[in-house]
């Protein structure tokens, strides 16, 4: 191969940019461009089902995917990125090697922020942020029965944080420990003075209805200042005995963004990236999903740190970086349909459509449109080299079929 195009990354932006650079090549009918995908496994984990009771069916992988596109998978863990020279260094097994690109996009993602501020909070606090932590929580919870019923805090739990993972997460938490302690007591802390404050006050009635209805107690206008063993202790003073506290307060991109030389970066260490997904300021860089801060429209509104974003931008990003190797004209990321679908436990869920929003569905409506999302359409395509191409193009769109999103082929 004479050109390599190389994508870090296998999430949701990753994986469909390799599909969108695949697609771009075929259609431009260049079989001598490599694309390469790194990253230390083959496997999509679907982070959006992390907070789930059951996530053994959470971490698809994409290795046949791959291959059958014609996609090469380098296992490894980027350590360098030099813009300078176009190379990218990885280690796998301890030993570390480099590959070179002509174009490349980040797709590397973020993780939740976990201050040091906060005394005690990487030793006892837990997590959904990845597999491995949302495993961890599992196995903790299934332990707490084996602990005298008279331990303090032993069947109480502190989420520390009360925006869209939060939610989540607390909502999910009493049918969950229903059949491994019976009775629990589940309290959510937000800094705001509102739970949700990032889903604005259209949702939020339903939210507060979903929370009383299941038992969750909300501190609002607090945070979570430091943790121990046994339980949290809140910005007021307050202490709540808890043997399980997990945190959900804030995200931050991939530190790999801080090796693009000559980039800008938000507040949340994604890269300012133009209308083609082109990192600002840096030649032959892409970036795509958490890792980009890239406009959705031209209202001003940015694309959240989502798989909802994420899975077009990766279309976008993939798409132009081959074509900007081709010399070709590249797409507009555009992308005005805007959903957010919001898990409440057993009390159901809601559903709201546009930047404002506007409650479309609630109850087991919004429940069953919230499952087809996390339990199949955020899911990588069968690896089938035609289907999986054909949904891969850059201006793909949403539709709404009795009753069920999908792609518009």
């Amino acid at each position: 191969m004479s050109q390599r195009i190389v994508i870090i990354g296998a999430g949701f932006g990753g994986v469909w940019s390799a599909l969108s650079a695949v697609r771009a090549l075929d259609i431009a009918g260049r079989q001598d461009v490599e694309v390469a995908l790194i990253a230390p496994e083959p496997t999509m984990y679907m982070r959006p089902r992390l907070y789930e009771t059951d996530i053994s069916t959470a971490g698809p992988s994409v290795l046949e995917l791959l291959d059958v596109v014609g996609v090469r998978y380098i296992q490894g863990t980027v350590s360098r990125i030099s813009t300078d020279v176009h190379k990218v260094e990885y280690a796998s097994d301890s030993v570390v090697s480099s590959i070179m690109y002509d174009r490349l996009v980040l797709a590397s993602g973020s993780k939740v922020s976990m201050p040091s501020s906060v005394k005690g909070l990487q030793e006892h606090a837990f997590t959904v942020d990845n597999y491995n932590d949302a495993m961890k929580l599992e196995a903790h919870l299934q332990a707490l029965s084996s602990l005298p019923k008279s331990t303090p805090g032993r069947n109480t739990v502190v989420v520390a944080g009360g925006g869209f993972t939060g939610i989540e997460t607390a909502t999910e938490l009493p049918s969950r420990l229903r059949p491994i302690l019976g009775d629990s007591q589940v309290f959510m802390v937000e800094k705001h003075d509102e739970v949700g404050p990032e889903l604005g006050p259209g949702p939020r009635p339903v939210i507060l209805q979903a929370l009383q209805e299941l038992g969750v107690t909300s501190y609002t206008g607090e945070s979570v200042v430091a943790v121990d063993a046994s339980g949290a202790v809140l910005s007021s003073g307050k202490r709540i005995e808890a043997k399980t506290v997990i945190w959900t307060v804030g995200v931050r991109a991939s530190t790999l963004t801080e090796q693009i030389s000559g980039a800008q970066r938000d507040q949340s260490g994604r890269l300012l990236v133009d209308d083609n997904l082109k990192v600002v300021g840096v030649k032959d860089v892409f970036a795509t999903g958490d890792a980009a801060r890239a406009r959705t429209d031209d209202e001003g509104h940015v694309a959240m740190m989502s798989c909802q974003h994420s899975l077009i931008l990766g279309r976008s990003s993939g798409n132009n970086a081959a074509q900007d190797l081709l010399c070709l004209p590249l797409h507009i990321y555009r992308q005005p349909y805007y959903v957010t679908c919001l898990d409440l436990g057993a009390f159901g869920a809601v559903v709201t459509q546009g930047w404002n929003r506007e409650i479309f569905l609630t109850g087991v409506a919004a429940k069953h449109y919230k499952q087809h999302i996390n339990g199949s359409l955020i899911y990588p395509p069968a690896a089938n080299r035609a289907e999986a191409l054909a949904v891969a193009k850059p201006d793909i769109e949403y539709e709404e079929k009795d009753g069920v999103l999908q792609y518009k082929r």
